[in-house]
C-alpha cells in the first residue's frame, strides 16, 4: 500500500511567527525533496516527501490575518480544513519574497536558440565516462535493437504487457516477428481526455521512418468527457461531436498498419499504449533513450529544440499536434542510432538545459519589475551570493510551475501581468490546469477598494474592540463590603487575569475583569455563573453590544475548530510550577503528544494555565474529565476544550497590548466608513473560501495545500500575514 505524505507541525506561541526564510524553507523542501540541497524544514516536517503528489500556494492578495478572523464565520472551510496556522511577516514584494533570489545569468544563444554553456561546461573525455547516457549504452555506435526497451524495463516504466492481470482485455499488434537492425521504425503519439473513466485516446497519430504520416485520426471516447485539456489535446467538444471512429476501429487500423516486425517510438510510449488499451513487444522510448540521473526525463519540446533544432509545441497553435510530436520522436531516435551515445553525450544536455531554464527565470523576474526599476536596481546593485531558488531549479529539472492570477507565466517562462482577470475566471483555470502541475501558486485578490488605509483602521479597531469584549465578564452583585481579593482569587483559577476593576455604577457592586486568554472568560462563565464568591451568589455575564450578539455562535465554532481537535486548557496552576513538573504530573494522560505553557511575551514569565495536545481526540476528552477537579501541589485545577490554542493565543496578546494610535473621534469615523463596506466585503470573503473550498476539493489526494494572508503594508502600520497548511488526505480531510 502506497504511503502517505504527513505534516506534523507543533506551533505553539513563539514558534507560531515564521518568517520568509523559514516558509520558503518548507517550499523548497515540498517541492524539490533532498534534491538541490533541500533540507527538512526547521520549523515543521513532512513524512514521505516523495509520495506527495503536488504543491499548491493560494494567495488572498490585500488580506491579513485580521480579515481572517474578523471574518472568521465566514471563512468556514479554511477553519475547518487548515489545521497548522503561523504568522507571517508582510513583505513589500510579496511573490519575490516566496520564489527567493534566483540566480541572475545572461548566457548567448547558439545557433539552435539555446542558451550555450561557458567553454569551462562543455564536457571533457573524463567526465564523459559519468555521463548516465554512456554508463547506460556505453561510447559505441549500435544499432536500433540495442535501445528497444526489455521486458523487464517495460514492466518497471507501466507498459502494458503480454499476461500481466492488470491489460485484462488489451489488444495485442500480433507484431511477433524476430527485431533486426534494419525492422521499420514507426512514430506513435496519441492526445487524451479526461473522461469518468479517466485518460481515454481522443486522437491517434503515426508516422513512417520518412516522416509521412499514415494515420492522423480523431476517435470519439467511451465515456462522458470530464475536461477537453483544450490548452494541451488541442480537443474541444465541437471537434469530436461529429466523430464516429471508436476506439476498437483504431486498434483494428493499426494491427492492419504495422507490419509484424515494427518497432515504435514515442515520447513516454507508454502512456499512450495504455490509453490505446494495446499491447506492442518492441519499443524505443525517446524520454528513457536520452538518459537522465536520478530518474529524470527531458521534455519532448525540448529534446526537438536541443538536438534537431526545431520548434515544436509552440504557444501559437491550439494543443499539441500528436502528427508533429510522433514525428520528433522518431527523428531524435534515428539521431540517437545514426550518431552513436558519445556524441549525444557530448551535446551536453543537462547543461543546456540548466543554461535554458535559468535564463527563462531570468527573464520572469526582470518582467516582475517595471522598466525604470530594473535600471534603477542595476545602478545600485552590489555584487552578493544570491539565495539559489526553488523555483529556477523546479524548471531545471523539466518541472514547469503554474503561476496564474495577478502574475502569470507564458509558455516560454516569461511573466505577464493579469490584473484584470476575475476570481471566478482564475478558479477556473486551476481546476483546469493545476492537476497537471507540480507546483502551483494560485493568486486571488479581494479588490485594491478594501485596502483603503481608513477601512483598515477600522477594521482593525472593530477587531480589537470585540476580542476585548469577548474577553470580558463582569461579575455581581456583591455586598457593600466584599473581599475583592477573594473575588481575584477565585476567578484567577480560570484562567491569567489582565485587569480588574470595580464597577460603582450600580445599585450594588459589580466587578469588571479582562482575562488574557478566552478560554479564562469562558471557564468564569461556564463555572461560576449562579454560584456563591465572596458571601454573595452572583451572575457571571460578557457585555451585551451589537457586536457580541454572536458571541455563542462564534465561541462554539472555535471549539469545533480543526486547530483546537485534540487540545484542552488547564487553569489554576501554581506560578512556581515549571514545564517539567507539568510534564511529570500529566506523564500518566494517554496519548499526550505537547504541553504548551503560554508566558508573558514582554516578562517572559509563564501564566498560571497551558494547553495540552493529545494524538486523538478521544484521549482528550477523558483528559478533560480526570482533570477537572484535580489538584496539583494544592491547586484546584479547571480545564476545557481549547478555543484559542495555539496561532490565535499570540494574535491576542499581541492585539491587547498594542496600543492605539489615533484618537476615538477619528476611529469612530472610521469604524462608520467601514459599516457602508463591510457587508459587501462579508460576501467577497464567503466567495473566495468557497473558490478555495472547491479547488481544495478537486485536489489529488498526498498535496501540500498551503492559503497565505500575505499580510498589508498601510501609514498606520503593517499587519501581519497569516498562513495555514493541510496535506490532503482520502475525502478531502487533512493530514497532520
Amino acid at each position: 500500500q502506497e504511503k502517505s505524505s504527513r505534516l506534523s507541525a507543533a506551533l505553539f506561541g513563539e514558534d507560531c511567527e515564521i518568517s520568509h526564510d523559514q516558509l520558503y524553507e518548507l517550499l523548497k523542501y515540498a517541492a524539490l525533496g533532498k534534491c538541490h540541497n533541500a533540507a527538512q524544514p526547521s520549523w515543521c516536517r513532512i513524512y514521505h516527501q516523495s509520495h506527495l503528489a503536488g504543491v499548491v500556494v493560494i494567495v488572498l492578495h490585500e488580506m491579513s490575518q485580521l480579515h481572517f478572523y474578523k471574518f472568521y464565520l465566514q471563512f468556514k472551510h479554511l477553519r475547518k480544513v487548515f489545521q497548522h496556522r503561523f504568522t507571517l511577516t508582510p513583505s513589500a514584494n510579496f511573490l519575490a519574497s516566496l520564489y527567493g533570489e534566483g540566480a541572475n545569468l545572461e548566457p548567448q544563444n547558439t545557433a539552435r536558440g539555446l542558451p550555450s554553456p561557458s567553454s569551462d561546461c562543455i564536457p571533457k573525455s573524463s567526465d564523459l565516462q559519468r555521463d548516465p547516457i554512456i554508463r547506460k549504452y556505453g561510447e559505441k555506435k549500435q544499432g536500433l535493437t540495442s535501445y528497444t526497451l526489455t521486458l523487464e524495463e517495460q514492466e518497471k516504466n507501466d507498459y502494458p504487457i503480454k499476461g500481466s492481470p492488470r491489460c485484462k482485455g488489451y489488444v495485442h499488434t500480433e507484431c511477433d516477428q524476430q527485431r533486426t537492425d534494419s525492422s521499420p521504425l514507426f512514430g506513435l503519439d496519441c492526445e487524451m481526455c479526461l473522461t469518468a473513466k479517466g485518460n481515454e485516446v481522443t486522437r491517434v497519430s503515426l508516422v513512417d521512418a520518412q516522416g509521412r504520416c499514415l494515420l492522423n485520426e480523431l476517435v470519439k471516447p467511451e465515456s462522458t468527457v470530464v475536461n477537453y485539456r483544450t490548452r494541451f489535446s488541442g480537443i474541444t467538444k465541437k471537434m469530436l461531436l461529429p466523430v464516429k471512429t471508436k476506439l476498437s476501429d483504431i486498434q483494428t487500423r493499426l494491427k492492419q498498419m504495422l507490419p509484424h516486425d515494427a518497432v515504435l517510438v514515442g515520447h513516454s510510449l507508454n502512456s499512450d499504449l495504455q490509453a490505446l488499451e494495446m499491447i506492442h513487444p518492441s519499443v524505443i522510448d525517446t524520454s528513457l533513450l536520452f538518459a537522465r540521473n536520478e530518474g529524470r526525463r527531458f521534455k519532448l519540446k525540448f529534446l526537438a529544440k536541443a538536438v534537431l533544432g526545431k520548434e515544436i509545441q509552440c504557444e501559437q497553435k491550439l494543443g499539441h499536434d500528436p502528427a508533429e510530436d510522433a514525428r520528433a520522436a522518431l527523428e531524435l531516435a534515428q539521431f540517437f542510432i545514426e550518431r552513436g551515445p558519445a556524441k549525444v553525450a557530448e551535446l551536453n544536455l543537462e547543461m543546456l538545459l540548466t543554461a535554458e531554464k535559468l535564463a527563462e527565470v531570468s527573464r520572469n523576474k526582470a518582467a516582475l519589475q517595471p522598466q525604470g526599476c530594473r535600471v534603477q536596481k542595476q545602478l545600485n546593485a552590489a555584487p552578493h551570493l544570491s539565495k539559489p531558488c526553488f523555483l529556477d531549479c523546479l524548471q531545471v529539472t523539466g518541472q514547469k510551475p503554474l503561476l496564474l492570477g495577478r502574475h502569470e507565466l507564458d509558455s516560454s517562462g516569461l511573466c505577464q501581468s493579469n490584473l484584470s482577470t476575475s476570481n471566478k475566471q482564475i478558479l477556473q483555470r486551476a481546476l483546469e490546469d493545476v492537476p497537471l502541475s507540480t507546483f502551483s501558486i494560485i493568486q486571488f485578490s479581494l479588490g485594491p477598494e478594501y485596502i483603503a488605509s481608513h477601512l483598515l483602521a477600522g477594521l482593525c479597531e472593530k477587531v480589537r474592540s470585540k476580542l476585548t469584549d469577548m474577553l470580558t465578564i463582569y461579575a455581581g452583585p456583591f455586598e457593600e463590603s466584599f473581599c475583592l481579593k477573594s473575588v481575584k482569587k477565585e476567578f484567577g483559577r480560570c484562567g491569567p487575569i489582565q485587569s480588574l476593576t470595580v464597577v460603582t455604577e450600580t445599585f450594588q457592586p459589580y466587578v469588571c475583569i479582562q482575562y488574557e486568554v478566552l478560554e479564562g472568560a469562558q471557564l468564569a462563565v461556564e463555572s461560576l455563573n449562579g454560584t456563591e464568591v465572596a458571601g454573595s451568589c452572583i451572575k457571571v455575564q460578557r457585555p451585551v453590544t451589537a457586536a457580541m450578539l454572536d458571541c455563542d455562535v462564534l465561541i462554539k465554532e472555535l471549539e469545533l475548530d480543526v486547530e483546537n481537535e485534540g487540545v484542552i486548557y488547564v487553569a489554576g496552576l501554581k506560578k512556581s510550577l515549571t514545564e517539567t513538573d507539568l510534564q511529570e504530573e500529566f506523564s500518566q494522560l494517554k496519548d499526550l503528544e505537547t504541553l504548551f505553557l503560554p508566558k508573558d511575551l514582554q516578562s517572559g514569565k509563564h501564566r498560571n494555565c497551558c494547553f495540552l495536545k493529545f494524538q486523538k481526540s478521544q484521549s482528550a476528552a477523558d483528559a478533560l474529565e480526570v482533570i477537572n477537579g484535580w489538584t496539583v501541589k494544592g491547586s484546584k485545577l479547571r480545564s476545557r476544550n481549547a478555543l484559542a490554542s495555539g496561532h490565535l493565543w499570540r494574535w491576542i496578546w499581541q492585539m491587547n497590548h498594542s496600543k492605539r494610535k489615533e484618537g476615538g473621534n477619528i476611529l469612530y469615523e472610521k469604524m462608520q466608513q467601514l459599516s457602508a463596506s463591510e457587508q459587501d466585503l462579508r460576501k467577497k470573503v464567503k466567495q473566495l473560501d468557497h473558490h478555495i473550498k472547491k479547488l481544495y476539493r478537486n485536489l489529488q489526494n498526498n498535496t501540500l495545500c498551503i492559503v497565505l494572508f500575505p499580510g498589508v503594508n498601510s501609514m498606520h502600520g503593517a499587519e501581519p500575514g497569516l498562513g495555514l497548511m493541510a496535506i490532503k488526505e482520502d475525502g478531502g480531510r487533512r493530514a497532520c
